[in-house]
């Protein structure tokens, strides 16, 4: 496996383009990413895993300075996975200049749910991503369910630009407790990791209420709320969205996804579940 830090080098390791698949990350690497890693593999392509923390999809109150830089213990990870290549760039190799022009996503998917609450979120992702399309060239790129929100947004912003690549998605990984695996979960204590456990509790309970004919979803996002909150987190929204575009549902869509984001102390969690 490869371990290149400029954008030259791994040009000259992968001079054609769409010559393999693609699994971007932010690095402080779980099992989740190993899965994409391994699901990337099986298209017969060389595997490129890029580790970069980027500056532009975090508000200045959040922790981008805090978050884990842990490139030695994910280059073993990611070897042991069967990844080819790791693009490690630091941010003057990706931004040499101040990013000025950016990928601003559509509202209608991008400024609600994480969007409303992390504005510009989708803004810094999206740059970054296209970016990163245009310096790797993959001919598929595999992102995680887990981050739903940005599944969608990605999968849009290939469309809209006509990228000569495929987006696919992974399955969320679970700890044996239900506990969606997140980089952000080695923020939580022990007593808050067993704790964290009701978020996808919640997200089932509202998933099942929701199918009961003649359900009023707005009361049940609202009890739902209520009752985490309730149990010490401070949710920042629980809702049952359409899966096509994650809008309110209508009488008689069957497509649908529960969401949810809440803080458990100051540690801010996402899940959410298809049904």
């Amino acid at each position: 496996m490869q371990i290149l830090h400029t954008i030259a080098d791994l040009r000259a390791a992968l001079p054609v383009p769409q010559a393999c698949a693609f699994v971007p990350t932010m690095g402080n690497l779980h099992e989740g990413h190993l899965s994409l890693v391994r699901q990337a593999k099986a298209h017969g392509l060389p595997v490129v895993a890029s580790i970069f923390v980027n500056r532009l999809q975090f508000a200045p109150h959040e922790d981008f300075d805090r978050y884990p830089r842990t490139l030695a213990r994910d280059a073993e990870l990611l070897q042991s996975a069967g990844c080819d290549i790791v693009f490690a760039p630091d941010e003057k190799e990706l931004y040499p200049q101040p990013q000025t022009f950016k990928v601003v996503p559509d509202a209608a998917v991008a400024d609600i749910l994480e969007g409303h609450f992390r504005p510009g979120f989708f803004t810094g992702v999206c740059t970054v991503v296209m970016k990163l399309f245009s310096v790797v060239r993959p001919k598929v790129a595999v992102f995680g369910k887990k981050d739903y929100q940005q599944l969608m947004v990605i999968r849009r912003m290939a469309e809209q630009f006509a990228l000569p690549l495929t987006i696919e998605a992974g399955e969320t990984c679970r700890a044996e407790s239900g506990l969606a695996l997140s980089s952000r979960n080695g923020y939580l204590s022990d007593a808050q990791k067993a704790k964290a456990t009701e978020l996808a509790a919640a997200l089932s309970a509202l998933a099942d209420a929701s199918k009961s004919a003649g359900a009023d979803l707005t009361a049940l996002e609202q009890q739902a709320v209520a009752s985490l909150n309730g149990m010490g987190w401070a949710v920042d929204y629980l809702t049952v969205r359409r899966r096509a575009d994650l809008l309110a549902p209508q009488a008689g869509d069957t497509a649908l996804v529960a969401l949810g984001a809440a803080k458990l102390g100051n540690t801010r969690l996402i899940d959410n579940l298809e049904f």
